[in-house]
């Protein structure tokens, strides 16, 4: 989650974004459920090869605020400086649809872009075998959902009976089983920047009616999952869209090697909180590295600068990056 992003603009460097380095294609509409259109920026690199690895990436905003506009300079950065198909992609917020989309149906479109990207995106030279997903805030939640549990699938709509995801997009030449059984979501790698931990989120009172992050987004605070459910009645559902609580371990399924990211002064993500997820997957098997940003707060990734979180994107999210790129070329370019 982050605060309201009191933003201003900056003049771009061309190291940072340098337009010739890539193709862009605006908006590209992926899914439209309950009729509400989704889309997604995708950057090609410039650099002639014939097909190049792909990141999907997610922005934050507490599930509740921004759009993919704030990663804009991210996703220019990568394309720009890296050999990766880039898919900017946007999903419902809590408030959309009249403050009724549920978080479940946040995952949904989480599940649903990867496999739209994974069926379009040899059409843009990305590799659909070779996928990462990351995400910052709200967005490395849903990044490592997909890495959790993207085999929890189901067309029974979730409850507290079936705790399993219906994605919002699903290939038309195939069912949802054949997608489970072939684990049709399966990523390469993953990079979850100061996740935000759902269940904890609940715990803390994010529900509440009169909390404030909701009023910024110009809605009342209400349940999650609708006002019939509560974390301390109903604690299965809220611990099935945990990170935390939905590791697997490695005898059971061994995910992809994981980066996690998070400034140490952030105020809203602490570095305890992301050593704690980073401890739970090394508990498991999981493999995973951990990064510390020296001195940074929250959001350091955002496009823009933000005066509350004192961030700004030219300073603060080039290192962030270059460690990102790194981290990806070790797998995807050894």
């Amino acid at each position: 989650m982050r605060l309201f992003n009191f933003l201003s603009k900056q003049p771009e460097l061309k190291e940072h974004n340098n337009p010739d380095d890539y193709t862009l294609v605006h908006d590209i509409l992926w899914a439209s459920p309950n009729e509400f259109d989704l889309t997604m920026d995708i950057y090609t690199p410039a650099t002639g090869k014939d097909a190049y690895p792909v990141v999907i990436m997610f922005h934050g905003g507490g599930w509740l605020m921004n759009n993919k506009s704030i990663m804009d300079q991210s996703a220019a950065y990568f394309a720009t400086n890296s050999d990766y198909v880039i898919c900017n992609v946007n999903y419902r917020l809590l408030s959309d649809n009249n403050n009724s989309t549920t978080m479940d149906a946040i995952v949904n479109d989480a599940f649903g872009a990867v496999l739209w990207v994974k069926e379009h995106i040899t059409a843009y030279r990305g590799d659909p075998a070779r996928v990462a997903v990351t995400g910052d805030s709200a967005g490395g939640h849903l990044a490592a959902m997909i890495v959790n549990s993207g085999r929890q699938l189901s067309t029974e709509p979730f409850s507290a009976e079936s705790l399993n995801f219906t994605p919002s997009y699903i290939p038309e030449s195939q069912s949802l089983e054949e997608i489970r059984l072939r684990d049709g979501l399966a990523v390469q790698a993953a990079i979850l920047s100061y996740p935000f931990e759902f269940y904890q989120a609940a715990l803390d009172g994010f529900e509440k009616k009169f909390n404030p992050i909701w009023w910024l987004r110009g809605a009342i605070g209400r349940g999650f999952f609708g006002d019939e459910f509560n974390v301390e009645d109903d604690p299965a559902i809220y611990m099935a869209l945990s990170a935390l609580k939905t590791i697997p371990n490695v005898t059971k399924r061994q995910l992809p090697p994981q980066l996690l990211t998070v400034g140490s002064n952030d105020p809203i993500v602490s570095p305890a909180s992301v050593r704690t997820y980073m401890k739970a997957l090394e508990a498991a098997g999981q493999s995973a590295q951990y990064w510390e940003y020296h001195d940074k707060s929250h959001a350091f990734l955002d496009s823009g600068s933000n005066r509350l979180l004192r961030t700004g994107f030219a300073l603060d999210a080039p290192p962030a990056l270059n460690v990102m790129i790194r981290f990806l070329d070790d797998i995807f370019y050894p």
